[in-house]
């Protein structure tokens, strides 16, 4: 079902703590100091964009790095400082006109769950909180922060490329678009 499901998703939601980060929270005498995220999840986010599929970005927290990635990342749908996710969702998803099994969403924690209930396809990171991975439809083999986001957009996009069987083998192969000669 999942793979099925994966190739009409037409939006990715994500959270920031614990999916595009690691969930740690550094703060200095001023407040939050530093959010890292993983440069390959952010090549991955760009990708799916490429592809057609809308990128949300929708965080309990606030945070002014948060916003400065996602407009490095050119994702237009950042929503912060957000306790209802679920109404937050609902509301872009109805001013996006989209049905909720063409939306996926990556969550590590509880407070994702009634988003990632609702969603077509619902992706946990690694090392998410055992109520997040018992909702999800799919659980990362890489950890929050680490490069889960990529994986989830390396899922979301085989989902969507071409395969053929091969017969001597029987099983399905990917079929590239295009190859290169030198």
């Amino acid at each position: 079902m999942s793979r099925k499901a994966a190739a009409a998703i037409r939006l990715l939601v994500l959270d920031v703590d614990g999916v595009m980060t690691d969930g740690r929270l550094h703060f200095g005498p001023r407040g939050e100091a530093l959010k890292v995220f993983h440069v390959r999840d952010g090549f991955g986010i760009q990708q799916v964009r490429k592809a057609g599929i809308h990128v949300a970005v929708i965080s309990g927290r606030q945070s002014p790095m948060v916003t400065a990635r996602c407009r490095e990342l050119g994702v237009r749908h950042v929503i912060q400082g957000q306790v209802d996710k679920l109404a937050a969702f609902e509301r872009l998803r109805a001013r996006l006109d989209m049905s909720p099994s063409a939306c996926a969403c990556v969550g590590d924690d509880t407070p994702d769950v009634p988003l990632m209930r609702k969603v077509g396809l619902a992706f946990a990171v690694a090392d998410a909180h055992p109520d997040a991975r018992s909702v999800a439809h799919v659980v990362t083999s890489l950890a929050g922060g680490r490069g889960a986001v990529r994986e989830v957009c390396d899922y979301l996009l085989s989902s969507r490329a071409r395969k053929w069987v091969d017969p001597q083998r029987q099983k399905s192969v990917h079929h590239p678009k295009r190859t290169f000669s030198r």
